[in-house]
């Protein structure tokens, strides 16, 4: 088939990669975000997507709306079979769905109908579950609805962050979109509409949600830390200033520590929860880099019977 692949950030990549390996199709062209500011110039950096397609030589769109008019037009002209999308990042219309033949099919990092949305992986941290994977599926105009054409699993571990999860999704989720388009185009699967039980969604994670609750069970907290890592990091205040807290490990044989409560040895800093301590491992203080925290403890002195999440949300959080 010729394939006009629509995607964005690094995580895409992979997947556009298996498509280019492929010698059953073509991918034409690519659909990406407009360049954005990056870096402390904040000067305009093309998406890794883009980048990558431009150094295979193929031709890069940048809508600033998919429902704008020359896009389509030039959607129309190439012509494509089919438009395999990853974490594409903007809504597309009808127009540009009716566009190719077999449709426009998304590879979501979740099992659908579970967590549909923008952050499937980080919600399925929070809630805890065990076991995820990625589904790809038709799109239609619904949020992440449409019927399903095949899905892999991926056992989520203790210590994954949303990071680490995320990018061993991206890789298996690579060759079940592949596998995806072979099977269209030989017409061996047909999608197969999502349950009706079992929806939950995912929104976007704001930076409000990644503030800890040191009232909550040790198992929330680290919950809360790795689903919130890399982006946009979980946090919390002390003496009145954000600090984001990067890594946790749960210690359920200290239960001497109030909630917040920190307690600083020569090597470690724990920290009170709602059921046992936790022992904060890298944290990053405003305006600094990430740093070990029995490090940060003895630079910022910290006193006897001193608490993390002390004092209300810092200005302009």
């Amino acid at each position: 088939m010729r394939l006009v692949f629509a995607g964005t950030p690094e995580v895409a990549v992979p997947a556009l990669d298996a498509l280019l390996a492929s010698d059953r199709h073509e991918v034409v062209a690519v659909v990406t975000r407009p360049d954005a500011p990056a870096g402390r110039g904040r000067r305009l950096v093309a998406s890794p997507v883009a980048q990558r397609a431009e150094e295979a030589g193929i031709e890069v769109l940048k809508p600033g709306r998919p429902k704008d008019p020359e896009f389509l037009d030039r959607l129309r002209a190439i012509g494509p079979d089919c438009c395999p999308v990853v974490a594409y990042g903007a809504l597309l219309p009808k127009p540009a769905l009716d566009i190719p033949a077999h449709g426009w099919v998304n590879l979501h990092f979740s099992l659908l109908p579970a967590w549909r949305g923008a952050a499937p992986v980080q919600h399925a941290i929070l809630a805890g579950d065990e076991v995820t994977g990625a589904t790809t599926f038709r799109i239609e105009e619904g949020l992440d609805s449409g019927p399903v054409f095949g899905v892999v699993t991926e056992q989520v571990r203790p210590t994954d962050t949303s990071g680490d999860l995320l990018t061993r999704l991206a890789m298996a989720g690579a060759g079940l979109l592949a596998a995806t388009m072979d099977g269209i185009a030989d017409g061996s699967l047909e999608a197969v509409p999502q349950p009706a039980e079992g929806v939950t969604s995912a929104p976007k994670i704001q930076v409000a949600d990644a503030r800890l609750d040191f009232g909550a069970p040790a198992l929330r907290v680290d919950r809360v830390v790795r689903g919130c890592s890399p982006a946009p990091g979980a946090w919390t205040t002390f003496r009145g200033e954000r600090l984001k807290v990067r890594a946790v490990a749960p210690r359920p044989e200290r239960t001497d520590l109030a909630p917040g409560e920190l307690a600083v040895t020569k090597s470690a800093v724990h920290a009170g929860t709602g059921s046992y301590a936790v022992e904060l491992q890298w944290v990053q203080a405003q305006g600094k880099r990430p740093m070990a925290a029995a490090d940060w403890a003895r630079g910022v002195r910290v006193a006897s019977g001193e608490c993390l999440g002390d004092g209300p949300e810092p200005a302009g959080a």
